[in-house]
């Protein structure tokens, strides 16, 4: 698959159950740009696997996701939801 297939595939993963989840996780790809980290995006994937209710928690600081490499990414989505 392409960058761009990936991206958009992605892109349609962020479509979730709340409109405040879904708008935090569509600036966070938005901002990676045209050449995202792909290590990133891989961590970004298996983010989105986990149900909203634990993602809203983390996302708003109530609680850490399960490995390092997925809090490096709720890290990086709450900055892109700051700016």
């Amino acid at each position: 698959m392409t960058l761009e297939g990936e991206l958009r595939r992605l892109r349609w993963r962020c479509r979730r159950g709340m409109l405040e989840l879904d708008l935090m996780l569509q600036r966070y790809l938005e901002q990676q740009g045209p050449n995202p980290d792909a290590t990133e995006l891989n961590a970004f994937e298996a983010l989105l696997e986990f149900p909203d209710h634990e993602l809203c928690q983390w996302l708003l600081g109530n609680g850490h996701p399960p490995e390092k490499r997925l809090g490096s990414v709720v890290a990086a989505i709450r900055r892109a939801a700051e700016r």
